[in-house]
């Protein structure tokens, strides 16, 4: 019997005991019984109204009494509560034991999936002191590409026609912006702009880019066992797609030691890949970059790390996320260079805040900053189409 079918006939089988006990309820009432026993039985019990609501993107649980919920970029409180700790422990258990995990007091913090590809987080006392946290951060069912991002204000269509150039130009792009700034998704609407009869070999901790292309092989990294063995790091899938053939590598987001393996790939004929870091502005994510090869176990001198990065970046495409909710792309970055020992960076385009409307949105323009990129005869000398009024646009 599959899941459907059993639901199917649980649902019948409510249905008759209430109207066997005469229970005095209204139609609606009894709806929502039903469905609250259906969601305690196959669901995520009081959690599945927020999960099957298109408008999340993230949901928080605090506390047992206290559920937020992330809705057009705002947070808001929500009416969801479970019955107690222990009601919430046992969703929790629910969610990490279909994937071979478990969380209890000798681990008491863990990462999991759902199966829409959401992402969880829960810990749990003693290092949680106010009982068990979870925190869902929601899969889009379907990507974001450009045009969304043209609709709601957060690129220009003549930033758009750039970055497009850039990326068929073979250019090696890095996504900078903080925590919840868009840079998954703006990373995915980067990668449909990879011609089709490439192959693209993609790296996260937790997929969630859902390239649209034919030729894509995606690896996911995978934490120890319970014993403290199995772990494979990003590190190992980085050095294991060098010898897959990629065309292009895409790392959903680079945090520590693969970042050495990720900037030699870039150096060593993998033109092309894609990767974001944890930055809030272009300067900060170079700075990063450096931290993360000194994590390495490497002694190199700086100068020699800062030409490592300046030699295999070629652009820097800053988000931020707004004080509105709204994700915006504040600026794109050339890396031009080495000047004595710092690495220079020239603005292409910036983002510019004059204000906020009545409404309390965010007002301000994009514009191009004229300065011509080093990178102008790639555009020009790229075998894919290129958009001839990209030079335009830059001036």
């Amino acid at each position: 019997m599959d899941l459907g079918q059993a639901e199917n006939e649980l649902r019948a089988a409510i249905t008759e005991l209430l109207g066997e006990l005469a229970v005095p309820l209204s139609h609606r009432d009894r709806e929502n019984l039903r469905e609250e026993i259906l969601h305690e039985v196959y669901g995520l019990g009081p959690l599945e109204p927020l999960l099957r609501d298109p408008d999340i993107s993230d949901i928080l649980v605090n506390t047992s009494r206290q559920v937020y919920v992330e809705r057009h970029g705002k947070l808001e409180p929500t009416t969801v509560m479970f019955r107690n700790d222990a009601h919430l422990l046992q969703i929790i258990d629910r969610i990490v034991s279909k994937v071979g995990r478990r969380i209890d007091e000798s681990s008491p913090m863990v990462d999991a999936r759902l199966p829409d590809g959401s992402r969880v987080n829960a810990i749990i006392p003693p290092l949680a002191l106010d009982g068990p946290i979870m925190s869902i951060r929601r899969f889009g069912r379907s990507p974001l590409m450009m045009d969304d991002l043209v609709r709601v204000g957060a690129v220009t269509p003549e930033m758009v026609a750039v970055l497009q150039g850039m990326v068929r130009a073979r250019l090696n792009i890095l996504v900078s912006g903080g925590t919840g700034s868009g840079k998954t998704t703006l990373l995915n609407a980067l990668s449909s702009f990879i011609p089709d009869g490439e192959r693209i070999v993609t790296i996260e901790d937790s997929a969630e880019l859902q390239l649209q292309q034919p030729h894509v092989v995606r690896l996911e990294t995978r934490p120890p066992n319970i014993e403290g063995r199995g772990e494979v790091t990003a590190r190992d899938l980085v050095r294991n797609a060098l010898r897959m053939r990629p065309d292009r590598i895409v790392v959903g987001e680079v945090r520590g030691a693969e970042v050495l393996d990720m900037l030699q790939a870039m150096n060593t004929g993998h033109d092309g890949s894609i990767s974001t870091v944890h930055a809030n502005t272009a300067r900060d994510s170079i700075n990063r970059l450096e931290m993360m090869m000194q994590m390495c176990g490497f002694e190199l001198p700086s100068r020699a790390m800062r030409q490592q990065i300046s030699s295999a970046i070629d652009l820097i495409v800053q988000t931020a996320r707004m004080s509105d909710g709204s994700r915006k792309v504040m600026g794109i970055t050339e890396v031009a260079g080495m000047e004595g020992d710092m690495i220079t960076l020239q603005d292409l385009f910036a983002f510019t805040r004059d204000g906020v409307d009545k409404d309390g949105r965010i007002v301000g323009r994009f514009a191009s900053t004229g300065i011509r990129p080093r990178f102008t005869e790639r555009l020009k000398s790229s075998s894919h189409e290129i958009d001839p009024k990209i030079l335009e646009y830059l001036n």
